[in-house]
């Protein structure tokens, strides 16, 4: 098998491995159920989603993972707010405040 086609070959298993189960859900639409467990699962994704993307950008900064930053002291701060106070604004006020203060006083 040529280079070419191999490439080829590969392109269209990939695109069948992520379509198919993404279109198995559409196609079977209600005749399938899943398992209860499986459902419970699911709830969780948005969220482990969103922390896949954020946490990254939190704990690494310039290349380097850094526990201790601006970033983190502000998130949690922001999360802090958003746990005791129903205010949607309050938690984006105290983070940035966080983050910025710091930011701030020490100089980066």
């Amino acid at each position: 098998m040529s280079h070419d086609a191999l490439l080829w070959l590969s392109f269209i298993l990939i695109g069948l491995a992520t379509t198919l189960p993404r279109a198995s859900f559409i196609v079977l639409g209600g005749r399938v159920r899943l398992p209860s467990v499986v459902q419970r699962a699911l709830r969780y994704a948005p969220a482990a989603a969103l922390a896949a993307i954020v946490a990254p950008d939190v704990l690494v900064v310039g290349g380097d993972f850094m526990p201790l930053n601006p970033k983190l002291a502000g998130v949690v701060a922001a999360v802090a707010a958003a746990l005791l106070w129903r205010n949607p604004w309050l938690p984006f006020i105290a983070g940035m405040t966080v983050l910025l203060g710091l930011r701030a006083v020490l100089g980066t």
